[in-house]
């Protein structure tokens, strides 16, 4: 697989001596500055993406995360100059792309975008559409350096061998790495990633997510990655920026943004969480706070600013929560009852009533190995880990 093949590092020398592609690319620095676009409405002017900022240092993956409709596409497009800006500067390199006024087309970019649908041409070969853009007007390659170049690039993604291949002959997998190919084989500073593996079946997009992350770390090329589902944006990213309603609310690195989520939108979106009311009511000895939540007192950690008397909300990632069958002398241990046990696989997800004086005071959701599995129906000890409790200020 190409994947193995890359992540040797003697393989990867070894693609380097071969393929003069790897060694003479790399990546770009792209800041965006203050990002506005807007669409009109009725005759009205509706913002989309509203003052967005974020930095790709050369050779970083880096990924815009969201729903639907936060405005993640748009910033990709006008980034790529398919849309042009209302507002905001975006630079490569120090050369400037876009503000309002101003506008790159997006073939003098010195950028290679993969879409959604691969936008592969159904009538040619594999190798046609890899040589594409190296023959559209403006293009100043001789011919056979450009045919050299596409073979590389064809090479890079392991599709050398079908080169004269119709396009149509390939599999979802196969268009995805010539779609790969033809972005790359002008070997531009930027590569730009919209969505590119929601087409593919759960096991291929495993594959190919993990292959596409080894080539750009290969290549050193900087990437820029759009995409809703969150555990691609957390599996391959340097950074990762979550985008709502237009704008970046969250930016920081995978594991940080999963155990340290800025609010509840992010805490809520990116992975399963359990969310708790509660109130802070003191400090214990090593300095956590002792909030009141789930009818007890629980131990957690407090971002700076929150004092006692403050609502907030308690969050617990489902992996954080352990069972046991008695209760134990530890922190943060409450007695439930398991109403849901459901097999999903490589783990066991569960759903307990947390109670108190007889009564149901709340719901936990756990998450497990198969072999340990809390018995439906039966009254057992949660144990939420109180340093991966996090406190979301109201």
């Amino acid at each position: 697989m190409m994947a193995a093949m890359i992540a040797d590092p003697e393989s990867r020398t070894e693609a380097r001596e071969r393929t003069p592609m790897t060694a003479n690319a790399g990546g770009g620095r792209l800041v965006v500055d203050a990002l506005k676009k807007d669409y009109e409405l009725d005759g009205a002017a509706v913002p989309v993406v509203k003052d967005v900022t974020f930095t790709i240092e050369p050779g970083t993956f880096y990924s815009l995360l969201g729903p639907s409709g936060c405005g993640k596409t748009t910033t990709l497009r006008c980034v790529a100059g398919l849309e042009r800006s209302n507002g905001g500067v975006i630079s490569l390199d120090g050369g400037v792309l876009s503000t309002g006024t101003q506008h790159v087309s997006p073939d003098k970019r010195d950028i290679g975008m993969v879409f959604q649908n691969y936008a592969i041409w159904p009538h040619m070969t594999v190798f046609a559409n890899a040589i594409f853009p190296l023959q559209v007007a403006g293009s100043r390659l001789p011919k056979q350096e450009a045919k050299k170049r596409a073979m590389e690039a064809l090479e890079l993604v392991q599709l050398d061998h079908l080169a004269q291949r119709p396009a149509t002959a390939l599999s979802g997998g196969q268009q995805q790495r010539l779609a790969l190919a033809r972005a790359l084989a002008h070997r531009p500073r930027l590569l730009l990633l919209d969505e590119p593996l929601s087409n593919l079946d759960a096991k291929l997009r495993d594959t190919m997510r993990n292959e596409l992350r080894s080539l750009q770390r290969s290549l050193g090329i900087s990437a820029l990655y759009v995409t809703h589902d969150q555990s691609e944006a957390l599996s391959m990213s340097d950074r990762v920026a979550v985008m709502n309603g237009g704008r970046i609310v969250q930016e920081a690195a995978p594991r940080e943004l999963y155990d340290q989520p800025a609010d509840r939108f992010v805490a809520d979106f990116v992975g399963r969480v359990n969310m708790v009311p509660a109130r802070v009511v003191d400090r214990d000895g090593s300095g956590d706070a002792v909030v009141e939540a789930l009818g007890t007192r629980l131990h957690t950690p407090v971002p700076d600013g929150v004092t006692a008397g403050d609502e907030v909300t308690l969050t617990l990632r489902p992996e954080a929560v352990r069972w046991h069958e008695t209760a134990v002398e530890r922190p943060n241990v409450v007695p439930v009852r398991i109403v849901r046990v459901e097999f999903l696989g490589e783990i066991v997800e569960y759903e307990a009533e947390v109670l108190a004086g007889g009564e149901t005071v709340g719901t936990i959701v756990g998450r497990g190995a198969p072999l340990a599995t809390p018995p439906e129906g039966g009254r057992v000890f949660l144990e939420l880990v109180p340093h991966a409790c996090r406190v979301l200020a109201a």
